[in-house]
């Protein structure tokens, strides 16, 4: 009577296998987080900053508070910062805490993270 089925050394190389794709797979994955975590967080800030110039020019003022401002408020983290106009340009002043692992370019500079 012959038995069928796949061998322990079969076996163990179908774990190794799937083993080194894992290694190679969840890092990516990880990277790939990362870096949507920082697209989400560079939207809000351009976000913020549109709707403080769009507030500037229709009352003519800065507001210096970006919690009234919604979009700035919804981002949370830049709901604390302030707003300044000198000339034609808008400076936004905040922080944005997030935590990132790689290398990436932001604004044309080269950010390791």
């Amino acid at each position: 009577m012959k038995r069928s089925g796949f061998t322990m050394i079969e076996l163990i190389f179908v774990i190794v296998i799937l083993g080194i794709l894992a290694a190679v797979a969840i890092p990516r994955l990880a990277a790939t987080r990362d870096d949507a975590t920082q697209s989400a967080l560079l939207a809000n800030a351009r976000t913020c900053i549109s709707d403080v110039a769009s507030v500037a020019q229709a009352t003519g003022t800065v507001p210096t508070d970006l919690t009234t401002i919604e979009s700035c408020a919804a981002a949370n983290d830049l709901a604390a910062g302030t707003a300044t106009i000198a000339g034609n340009t808008l400076t936004i002043t905040g922080t944005i805490d997030a935590s990132v692992n790689g290398a990436h370019v932001v604004g044309g500079q080269q950010v390791t993270r």
